[in-house]
């Protein structure tokens, strides 16, 4: 069961508990809360191992274009070098070499921003069902001490 699954769970359970004529509190199966109570905290070290995995792979793939970028440098590098002899093959040369380091640039820049759109995206759910989580407890803990 997902973290939500398990929050929707726990409300169902308050929402449909035996309530006391007149006094307004419910009577809810302590063991049954806590049971999801429990398979929640199970969940929630889940949830933030999938945020490491984005944030790792984030890094991974920032890496990865860093390398081919390197890559693509170090061979516009090495054509600079072989061509430098001829004043008009070395003149196309650098201006080979300084379109395919702003191309890897911003391939790098793409792939940067992309990764960290999906992690902020990721994180930002994470978030939400966290402080949905917390408010329902809350309410919840509420309605029970009333």
């Amino acid at each position: 069961m997902e973290l939500l699954e398990i929050i929707e769970a726990l409300e169902d359970k308050i929402e449909h508990s035996f309530t006391i004529p007149f006094v307004g509190r419910g009577i809810v199966d302590k063991d049954a809360l806590l049971d999801l109570l429990q398979e929640a905290r199970i969940k929630y070290p889940e949830e933030m191992k999938q945020a490491k995995w984005v944030k790792d792979e984030r890094s991974r793939i920032i890496a990865d274009a860093q390398k081919e970028a390197a890559a693509i440098i170090k061979s516009a590098e090495e054509k600079v070098v072989s061509m430098v002899n001829e004043h008009e093959v070395t003149k196309q040369a650098y201006e080979n070499a300084n379109q395919i380091v702003e191309s890897a640039q911003d391939h790098a820049r793409e792939i940067r921003l992309g990764a960290n759109q999906y992690a902020d995206g990721v994180l930002h759910t994470i978030e939400e069902t966290l402080i949905s989580a917390v408010e329902t407890v809350r309410e919840n803990r509420k309605d029970l001490k009333k």
